[in-house]
């Protein structure tokens, strides 16, 4: 803490024009203290992030306010406890543009059968949208993630693989349709609509208000159910001192995030952009827009990318990822520089943590987050040069 210093301004004796008779008359000007307050100091933590030791980051623009425990973003108190929704939407190239995916405070993509990926939107702040999606079957293990987030999990069906996961006394779900072995647990299907301006399969969406009307059907809860929620999720830089990196000797520089080699279908990247310091998503060589929102590309503050034990269950080439683990690796990527984490996740409620190669939680900045899961044994690349798996 730096001193306080007390600058003395001593007025020198100057001259005043006096009015009236034009007679010059000598003003002596009074000593004037002048208090400078001291400046809050930057220090420096274990995980590579600045701490500061002032509080201006934790009043909000607007009374009532609160931050978000999604993206660390100030959001409307009235959100604070109310529980987001999980959407499973299809990456095929018929399937885009996605409507309202934009909205998405957590968005995770990761591989299924065909070598093609979908993707899992988490949405806290969903009211009001009346097109979300498209909405595609589930997958078991993208229902763990959504566990994460105490989140009501959307989907359209699924295969056989997930009727333990989805029919859990405590797993709150809606479908549009039967699954399985024609079960029709949660089933409702004023939750989702068929549009007009897409063939099916593509063409199922969500809306706040079926959503609403399946809430209400099922009993759910709108807000956190006690026991179920950790809100110690990410560790967050402050906002006003980011997680730069840039005290990570082996941090690399990624302006270019080519998924392609894991993601062969959708050839999924995310291309730095400097002048606001966001990684900009694109699928199939183009940018991925959101057709509801003006054609906005889809971009993200942090990127995580995750390896994850997986095999191959059926001839069908349905997939299993190991989604419970303490023994695997990734990268995560901000600022336009990447360094090298570990995870865990150890129990279905509790949140996936990532660690820096020293041990210390990372901390991520404040925004959105994309997290792609890669299959172990896969690679992909960052300006040009292939990362792969280092755990041993």
């Amino acid at each position: 803490m730096k001193r306080l210093q007390v600058l003395l301004l001593v007025a020198l004796s100057s001259t005043l024009l006096l009015t009236g008779c034009g007679k010059k008359e000598e003003v002596e000007e009074p000593v004037v203290a002048q208090v400078i307050e001291p400046q809050p100091e930057l220090e420096t933590d274990e995980t590579g992030a600045k701490e500061e030791t002032a509080t201006d980051d934790d009043v909000p623009p607007e009374e009532g306010m609160v931050r978000s425990t999604l993206t660390n973003e100030w959001i409307d108190g009235d959100l604070e406890d109310a529980r987001p929704i999980s959407i499973m939407v299809p990456n095929d190239s018929s399937a885009l543009p996605h409507y309202n995916l934009s909205k998405a405070d957590i968005l995770y993509e990761c591989p299924v059968e065909g070598s093609i990926t979908r993707s899992m939107a988490v949405i806290k702040d969903w009211e009001g949208l009346d097109r979300i999606g498209n909405v595609r079957s589930c997958r078991d293990y993208f229902v763990y993630w959504s566990f994460e987030w105490d989140s009501i999990y959307l989907h359209f069906g699924g295969p056989f693989y997930i009727n333990d996961i989805v029919e859990k006394a405590d797993t709150d779900h809606i479908t549009g349709c039967s699954y399985g072995d024609k079960r029709t647990d949660a089933m409702f299907e004023g939750a989702f609509y068929r549009a007009t301006d897409k063939k099916a399969p593509q063409n199922a969406y969500a809306s706040a208000d079926g959503i609403n009307k399946g809430i209400s059907k099922f009993g759910y809860s709108k807000t956190y159910r006690d026991g179920y929620y950790n809100a110690d999720h990410f560790k967050f830089a402050s906002s006003k001192a980011p997680n730069t990196l840039e005290t990570y000797s082996d941090a690399v520089t990624a302006k270019e995030i080519n998924m392609k080699p894991a993601y062969p279908v959708t050839k999924t990247s995310f291309t730095y952009n400097e002048e606001d310091g966001l990684y900009y998503r694109s699928m199939y060589g183009k940018p991925d827009v959101d057709a509801a929102n003006n054609e906005v590309q889809l971009s993200f503050k942090n990127v995580l990318v995750q390896f994850t034990y997986h095999e191959v269950r059926d001839e069908k080439g349905y997939l299993a990822f190991q989604v419970h683990d303490t023994t695997r690796d990734g990268y995560y990527f901000t600022n336009g520089k990447g360094i090298h984490v570990t995870w865990k996740k150890t129990a279905d409620y509790e949140p996936t943590k990532y660690y820096d190669d020293k041990g210390n939680e990372i901390q991520i900045n404040t925004g959105k987050t994309m997290i792609c899961i890669v299959e172990e044994g896969d690679s992909f690349d960052v300006d040009g040069a292939s990362l792969q798996s280092d755990a041993k």
